[in-house]
């Protein structure tokens, strides 16, 4: 062989190489675009990397896990002050350990509570509890709806997220850059009669305390959205995700309002249905949406994740649940709820907004997951 065919016969053995490495490498991250708008379809569903920013891990099994690894996707488990099913020091055991038995696949998102609150010594034993939890592993803060519907102060009045109680907290956060994230408020379903209700009849036929039609003297929907607002404008530097679309599920219109004028917010998507409703009512508008804000829209799913005496059957919902997500997402595949909207038509977004509502997005608004 001569030496220039040598040189050549090597230099194409190197290429390809390169070339099987790069194709080996883009399995456990985003599939190459082939055209200026390029689309995923049903099967590239298990290529692409995921993140679930929003379940809750109440077991110390693992079965839910090993699905997540099958179907190629990480997730934050978030631990909640809520006075029902497992205290949030149980919360919190599992969560540490879990990320311990599956580090860069387990993630979790801290909380404190508020019983306390009245207390003189509340804003510094907060703190001090946030600072432990971050060394534990927390990326991220959450405070749940117990503020603002059930928190009061020494005065009996309600304590809403804009409370000047809650400022210590949050500049913390802002300053030491840990994302807070916050179950604010209620669906705008919650201050309807049951009987008026689309979508949620079932959650308050089972918790008539969080039923605000129940409850006229509690606060109102728009104080919550009122006091939301304040605090993100009292907070203009806190990284802040607001989980359940803000409590804004009803109206794209009004959440689009609040992105725009808030660049420190980001909206997770743990209401699937009510974006399946909207998607029904008007594809178009729907789909504009997704696209004009895909660097603030966060993939969430809110899984409560119990132990099971099933895991076979459990591995298959939790499967199908998030197959069904990336369907409505990647496809204009024809879906239906039976039970509550009908058929509605998948979004069909393209490859580089599903990359960011999938993981992008998450890896920018929660740092701590790199």
């Amino acid at each position: 062989m001569t030496g220039s065919k040598k040189y050549s016969y090597l230099h194409i053995v190197s290429l390809l190489v390169f070339l099987l490495s790069c194709t080996h490498a883009r399995k456990v991250g985003s599939l190459p675009n082939s055209s200026p708008t390029s689309y995923y379809s049903a099967k590239d569903f298990a290529l692409v990397e995921k993140f679930d920013t929003h379940i809750h891990l109440n077991t110390y099994d693992s079965h839910y896990i090993e699905q997540a690894k099958a179907d190629n996707i990480r997730f934050l488990d978030i631990v909640d002050d809520r006075p029902f099913g497992i205290p949030m020091t149980e919360q919190e055991k599992i969560a540490i350990q879990q990320i311990k038995a599956f580090p860069g696949r387990v993630f979790y998102a801290a909380t404190f509570p508020v019983k306390n609150y009245n207390s003189d010594d509340w804003q510094q034993q907060t703190i001090a509890k946030i600072k432990k939890a971050v060394a534990d592993g927390a990326v991220a803060v959450k405070i749940w709806k117990n503020v603002g519907m059930d928190l009061k102060d020494s005065n009996g009045n309600f304590v809403m997220i804009d409370n000047p109680g809650l400022d210590p907290i949050l500049d913390y956060l802002a300053k030491n850059k840990i994302p807070l994230i916050a179950h604010l408020a209620e669906p705008k379903e919650c201050w309807m009669p049951l009987e008026h209700m689309v979508l949620n009849k079932g959650y308050y036929s089972q918790h008539p305390e969080y039923h605000m039609y129940l409850h006229p003297e509690y606060p109102s929907y728009e104080a919550h959205m009122k006091a939301r607002d304040h605090m993100l404008e009292k907070h203009p530097d806190l990284t802040f995700i607001n989980a359940h679309l803000g409590s804004l599920e009803w109206s794209l219109e009004e959440l689009s309002k609040r992105l725009d004028k808030y660049p420190n917010m980001a909206a997770d998507l743990a209401r699937m249905t009510n974006l399946y409703l909207h998607a029904k009512n008007d594809w178009q508008k729907t789909r504009d949406f997704f696209i004009k804000y895909q660097d603030r829209l966060l993939y969430a799913t809110d899984v409560q994740v119990a132990q099971t005496s099933d895991p076979t059957a459990m591995k298959k919902l939790a499967h199908e649940s998030r197959m069904r997500y990336w369907t409505f997402f990647a496809t204009d595949e024809t879906l239906n709820e039976p039970n509550s909207i009908g058929e509605f038509k998948g979004l069909k977004l393209p490859r580089e907004v599903v990359d960011k509502i999938y993981r992008r997005n998450a890896e920018k608004w929660l740092p701590g997951i790199k």
